[in-house]
């Protein structure tokens, strides 16, 4: 089955909100693994997963987290058993992100026999320095020897996720771990910006005075990462990943580039589940409650696990979708989005896309409205424009 490039398809994402320690940066909901909580969590999810709606058909399936490699294969078997009598194995793209140091020749020689075809490992830096900054639990040599088991395993499509504008990181730190992160050959690359989220140690930290945010060094450590990834044959599709391209590659994307992903972009229905989980489905949105032992309650009670639900607009969602489209290089045909949304992009948003164009943020094509480098810069000010 090959997923199309241009339409939305239709995502099923499952949040594993556990992890072996919180790291400093992260805001995510998730809770500190416990056997008792991991195998209640498993029970409610298989649950969960046994009442998604009759007709919803999932082209790509999403283990997110948290650290969903800390689940144990009787585990694994069993959620993978209970995708099986859905049906929701028969997907394109099948994804499972780990930390480095929760991986071993079993778990992951049993994560490729269910079927995952897509790793996302979260190495953020091979700098042990600044991998104890950030608080990760993993050093270096995790990082490398994890590479290793997957490749050894037969996964031949890895993402490798990468944090820069780490407090203290220099640029000569940033490029040794760019230039040491492509040498080990991946498909995919993600790589984020440090933010700083209220309630988070690293926040309490920059708040305290303890470091400083150099803007003009994340600049140059975000075009230092465009230049070697674009020499290392990847082509940057979107803000922050960036994949490799080759002669099977349609135009749109790159071969390597996440499925999952460009189906939230191009505005697919999405089905989330686990705790803080969202799904949109027939124009509906709703997320389930942020903590563990309620979404666990819900379901043993054959109640729905959910903590808000909302009917959208169909110009606020046409808005929404607009807003993040953007973030991808390849930008918003004119001619998609109107079969996406049913709104013409230069008639509802015309002094928008003329403010845009401008102030050179975007440019002037007559089939589409992709933002200049400059406007991915100031991505998230571009989509306010259009969520106002």
């Amino acid at each position: 089955m090959e997923l199309s490039r241009n339409l939305p398809a239709g995502g099923l994402y499952v949040h594993v909100p556990f992890c072996a320690r919180w790291c400093d940066y992260c805001a995510f909901y998730s809770v500190i693994a416990q056997p008792d909580r991991l195998e209640r969590y498993v029970r409610a999810l298989i649950i969960e997963l046994e009442e998604i709606e009759r007709d919803f058909q999932p082209q790509t399936l999403y283990f997110g987290g948290g650290t969903p490699t800390l689940l144990d294969l009787e585990q694994w078997r069993r959620i993978a058993t209970a995708l099986r009598r859905r049906g929701f194995d028969r997907v394109n793209e099948w994804t499972v992100e780990g930390n480095p140091r929760t991986l071993d020749s079993d778990k992951v020689s049993l994560l490729r026999e269910l079927g995952i075809n897509r790793f996302s490992l979260g190495i953020q830096s091979l700098d042990d320095t600044l991998l104890q900054r950030l608080g990760r639990s993993h050093s270096r040599n995790d990082a490398l020897a994890a590479c290793a088991l997957l490749r050894n395993a037969g996964f031949k499509n890895l993402n490798i996720d990468l944090m820069f504008a780490i407090p203290g990181q220099t640029l000569a730190q940033w490029e040794t771990t760019l230039r040491e992160t492509l040498a080990l050959e991946p498909e995919h690359l993600s790589c984020y910006e440090v933010t700083y989220e209220e309630d988070t140690p690293l926040y309490e930290q920059l708040q305290a005075g303890r470091f400083s945010v150099d803007e003009d060094l994340a600049c140059d450590m975000y075009d230092l990462l465009v230049d070697l990834a674009e020499q290392a044959g990847f082509r940057r599709y979107e803000i922050s990943n960036f994949a490799r391209h080759d002669l099977q590659g349609l135009d749109e994307f790159p071969r390597w580039s996440c499925q999952h992903n460009i189906n939230y972009w191009r505005g697919g229905p999405y089905c989330g589940l686990g705790p803080s989980a969202a799904s949109y489905l027939h124009g509906i949105r709703w997320k389930n409650w942020s903590d563990v032992d309620r979404y666990c309650a819900c379901l043993e009670n054959h109640q729905r696990p959910e903590e808000e639900r909302e009917e959208l607009s169909p110009l606020g969602r046409a808005g929404e979708l607009a807003a993040f489209g953007l973030r991808m290089t390849a930008g918003w045909p004119y001619a998609l989005f109107l079969q996406i949304t049913g709104y013409d992009l230069r008639r509802e948003w015309a002094a928008t896309l003329e403010d845009l164009i401008k102030h050179e943020l975007a440019f002037d094509e007559p089939d589409r409205l992709r933002l200049t480098a400059r406007g991915l810069r100031c991505a998230d000010w571009v989509a306010q424009q259009f969520l106002l």
